[in-house]
């Protein structure tokens, strides 16, 4: 039997939503592990939008869910609707859409909140003892969310970057 994994977009482009890269090759190594994958996205405004051939906001206005729908090749749930006694496990691909569109930790760090509905869904989780995959950014939401989950997030110049934008 397929085991049934959830993956939790946050929109579409590395510097306000999903990371596509990563996003990717999730898909492509559950695929050939013959999961039955099922996307899921927060229907809400992002942050803000970035043009990402210049790396600068934009006065555009973009929904989360739809831009996840990009990716999803327009299959994508509303992440309030994900049961998750209904997976086994879940993966939230990184991009700075983790910390600007399902959190807040790009503007506030450690003093950051997490979506209501992604923070119910990655305790219910971690309480069920299934697997939560994290990449990239992501498992900042764990070190936020989990007692005695600890990390440390890395400087580097494309980080910088990111950091730059969303004080924008």
């Amino acid at each position: 039997m397929a085991k049934r994994v959830a993956v939790i977009l946050s929109g579409c482009g590395v510097y306000d939503g999903t990371e596509i890269h990563e996003a990717s090759a999730v898909l492509v190594h559950l695929s050939r592990a013959g999961a039955e994958v099922q996307m899921f996205a927060p229907d809400g405004d992002q942050m803000h939008v970035v043009n990402h051939c210049v790396g600068k906001p934009t006065e555009e206005k973009r929904n989360i869910l739809q831009e996840s729908a990009r990716i999803a090749r327009g299959d994508v749930t509303d992440l309030a609707k994900l049961d998750v006694s209904a997976f086994d496990a879940a993966i939230i691909p990184g991009g700075f859409g983790v910390a600007k569109n399902l959190s807040d930790w790009a503007v506030k760090n450690k003093s950051c909140t997490v979506q209501p509905h992604l923070e119910k869904i990655i305790k219910d989780f971690h309480k069920a003892g299934k697997p939560l995959g994290m990449c990239c950014i992501s498992p900042v939401l764990a070190a936020k969310l989990l007692p005695g989950c600890e990390l440390t997030v890395g400087q580097d110049k494309e980080c910088e970057k990111c950091v730059n934008l969303c004080s924008r």
